[in-house]
């Protein structure tokens, strides 16, 4: 269909989750106050952390809860946090089209009871964790992402106190302190109806996704024994995956284990704060995948199109998701 008028998705599945376009407002000019100034958050509060080059930033629920983007600059990336907290997915987007930098917005659809945010430049919609263009000029571009930390207040601020955290402060009022959607988070029903519907887990469990050539795998806390930090390393459709994760901390991230052509082997070292897995020549890495001690300081390794989410959503928008046991 090159008519763009279109949707790639099913449009007798497209709903309309009430507000209206923008009636959810993204944060275009979010500020900031350091770790040590920051007192909205509790320590189990999550939030969501971007690193590009030697500038952290945090991002909490509490304000992606009520606003679902924010847009803003990391380092030198033009960044749009999306956030869709019906499906618990925070993904970072690269709001850089075609060489254009633009801002996104919440158009107010949900498809899959997930996220359509629009882009401000054509207005053609997209769908997060399809993460492509699925109606309008753009229809079929695939986004660039970059990797988040989704984690708690408490590991956040204790592992990276030079931080910058996203302040109240939006130019919005809304009541940050309490969650807009009730019990949701726990409860095993959902707002909107989702196909297929696929019961394997309890729907609202927080699993790490991982996505090649169209096909998932999930990754849960109950794969870890340890409960403070734990590495394992799979091979998912031929993609080399190094995963590590902490149910204590409340992080689970993963990367490419192949670098430079080289495949390497992880085990964990757990040194309490940044650093959480070393390879077997000796390089230490740190939980956004630098090297930070040893032969390979300074390299990075490779990011996984990847992120964290309600079970339920990886079961319907890839059906037949792989389980790691």
């Amino acid at each position: 269909n090159n008519n763009n008028e279109g949707w790639l998705i099913p449009e007798g599945e497209i709903r309309d989750g009430g507000p209206g376009k923008d009636g959810i407002p993204s944060v275009d000019s979010p500020s900031f106050d350091p770790v040590s100034s920051t007192n909205y958050l509790s320590n189990d509060d999550l939030i969501i952390a971007v690193k590009e080059g030697d500038e952290i930033k945090a991002y909490s629920h509490q304000v992606l809860d009520w606003h679902e983007i924010i847009n803003d600059r990391v380092g030198d990336r033009a960044v749009s946090i999306t956030y869709c907290p019906l499906t618990g997915t925070a993904i970072g987007w690269d709001r850089t089209l075609n060489g254009n930098e633009t801002t996104f917005g919440v158009s107010g659809l949900l498809y899959n009871s997930n996220l359509i945010p629009y882009d401000r430049s054509t207005d053609s919609n997209w769908s997060q964790i399809r993460l492509d263009c699925v109606n309008g000029a753009l229809q079929s571009n695939v986004i660039e992402t970059f990797d988040v930390l989704e984690t708690t207040w408490g590991t956040f601020k204790t592992i990276f106190p030079q931080a910058q955290v996203i302040t109240l402060g939006t130019g919005f009022s809304r009541s940050y302190g309490s969650y807009p959607y009730g019990n949701y988070r726990t409860s095993e029903s959902l707002i909107f109806p989702v196909t297929p519907s696929d019961e394997r887990l309890h729907p609202k469990e927080r699993v790490r996704g991982v996505l090649v050539d169209g096909s998932a795998k999930v990754y849960r806390f109950d794969n870890f024994e340890n409960k403070d930090l734990g590495v394992l390393q799979d091979d998912f459709k031929g993609q080399n995956i190094v995963v590590a994760a902490s149910e204590n901390k409340n992080f689970i991230v993963t990367y490419d284990r192949n670098l430079d052509g080289t495949l390497l082997d992880f085990t964990v070292v757990e040194n309490g704060g940044e650093i959480i897995m070393e390879d077997s020549d000796g390089t230490k890495w740190n939980i956004w995948g630098e090297g930070v001690e040893g032969p390979r300081m300074g390299q990075k390794l490779k990011s996984i199109e990847s992120f964290m989410g309600y079970w339920f959503s990886w079961g319907a928008f890839y059906p037949g998701t792989e389980i790691h046991e």
